[in-house]
């Protein structure tokens, strides 16, 4: 005889459920996607009311929203680590996918930020690997999306065949380390001269900003420039400036030698948190249609491409109007 203490907090959803030889003794949720501390305690201390003696706690390790997963998680380990019992983890999706009743489908599980996390499915059986892309990606798929919440007891029915050991984690984490050496400032109208003298040698040919417009543009109150500096000299700057509702990316320059270690990523970061600040609803940028190195960049931290403007660096250099939502 076996008893499962069932959790999984990978949605909106707080789910509980206690299971003896696959019959649920008791099953609980509560909805609130800001409320996994605060109730999985107490959804967990009325479920042992019923059932005390569990032997095995299993666990949906996502994927979800990090915050709300890790609640599980740890709860789940901590509680089998004071009851010197053993505990597995499943895939929530994989969790959903038992109540499908389909043929061809995909589970997906909100991931915020308009994504989802999701995999196919087929006659039961996964497969894709679990993913996370903006609604519209999923949706032009063409096949049944499921979204309900996975029950707690799918959770433990799971538990006799898989064992997952890590959290799917799918997302690229939102936070990197600092690239070594370099400082990050606000810029000043010091920075003039550097400033200049680096846009002519980077752009030399493509109309670069001649001194004046670069000082109009740190002078200016409703702009926000960064610069990098590496032992005090500065080798990148960047800018964003509101646009009613939205803010526009104007520039995000790093010196050559430098590029490809995590400057840019770091000017693009502090941009949107700027952005996020002004409550702007979007952020964004064009980018030069070819600049293979930008462009992932910028997809990587949910930019999507919404236009293109013919000729805009110059004749037959055409730019890609991209735009990253900030409101869900």
């Amino acid at each position: 005889m076996s008893t499962i203490l069932a959790i999984d907090t990978s949605t909106d959803r707080t789910s509980v459920a206690i299971v003896r030889d696959g019959k649920a003794l008791i099953e609980l949720h509560n909805d609130d996607a800001l409320a996994h501390g605060e109730v999985l305690p107490k959804l967990v201390q009325e479920a042992l009311v019923i059932e005390n003696e569990i032997d095995l706690v299993a666990i949906g390790m996502g994927p979800g929203p990090f915050t709300g997963l890790r609640v599980g998680i740890s709860f789940g380990q901590s509680f089998a680590l004071a009851r010197e019992i053993p505990w597995t983890g499943v895939s929530s999706l994989d969790a959903i996918a038992v109540d499908a009743g389909v043929e061809d489908f995909i589970v997906a599980i909100d991931a915020r930020r308009k994504e989802l996390f999701w995999a196919r499915y087929f006659e039961g059986r996964r497969i894709t690997e679990p993913a996370v892309n903006v609604h519209q990606i999923v949706e032009e798929l063409g096949v049944q999306i499921i979204l309900t919440p996975p029950r707690a007891t799918a959770v433990a029915e799971l538990s006799i065949s898989q064992d997952l050991r890590e959290p799917l984690y799918i997302r690229r984490p939102d936070a990197y380390p600092l690239p070594a050496g370099i400082n990050f400032r606000v810029a000043n109208a010091m920075d003039a001269m550097t400033i200049y003298a680096l846009e002519k040698e980077i752009y030399q040919g493509e109309d670069p900003w001649s001194l004046a417009q670069i000082k109009e543009e740190l002078a200016a109150k409703d702009r926000y420039y960064l610069v990098a500096e590496r032992e005090g000299l500065v080798i990148g700057y960047a800018g964003v400036m509101p646009a009613g509702d939205v803010t526009d990316i104007l520039t995000m320059t790093v010196e050559p030698k430098y590029r490809r270690k995590g400057i840019a990523r770091e000017f693009l970061k502090r941009l949107i948190d700027w952005s996020r600040n002004k409550k702007a609803e979007a952020v964004m940028l064009e980018v030069r249609y070819n600049n293979l190195e930008a462009i992932p960049l910028y997809e990587s931290n949910g930019f999507r491409k919404i236009s293109e403007r013919a000729d805009y660096y110059g004749p037959g250099l055409t730019a890609i109007v991209m735009r990253k939502e900030l409101r869900s």
